[in-house]
């Protein structure tokens, strides 16, 4: 265990996060999406007790979205957001303004692309964000 750091945040996903460069992208994906296929050669994060909400607020916890659009979620049908889109936005810490909705097999393209795809145990649909890396401001540890 580590001091406040989510326990969500295992040692490998905090090991994947800590790796990526700023604007590369992390895959919270809901329990239907196809990570395996589109991971290929790069990691899969396995939390099938956690829903994506719970996990993309954690990823918040430790780094920053990206300037807007920092995360995209898979469109849903209609013009509202979905009730689990919403709380992706709220746990993002952004407004709806500040993400982008892309289509299914867009959303596809880029997953296939991203550092490390974490795929959780969310069984609502659309239940997918993709988050770009922003830059973490320094700490105060260059001393």
């Amino acid at each position: 265990m580590l001091l406040n750091i989510d326990p969500v945040l295992t040692g490998p996903f905090l090991a994947a996060l800590d790796a990526m460069g700023h604007s590369d992208a992390v895959v919270i994906a809901d329990a239907h999406f196809p990570a395996a296929r589109l991971a290929r050669d790069r990691p899969v994060i396995d939390l099938p007790l956690a829903s994506t909400p719970r996990v993309l607020r954690a990823v918040c916890s430790v780094i920053p979205p990206d300037d807007a659009p920092g995360v995209d979620l898979m469109k849903a049908p209609g013009d509202d957001l979905l009730e689990v889109q919403a709380e992706l936005v709220a746990a993002a810490g952004l407004g709806r303004e500040d993400v982008r909705e892309i289509d299914r097999f867009e959303f596809y393209d880029l997953a296939a692309k991203a550092f490390v795809i974490v795929r959780t145990g969310e069984s609502r649909i659309y239940g997918n964000a993709l988050l770009r890396k922003g830059v973490v401001p320094d700490g105060g540890f260059n001393d």
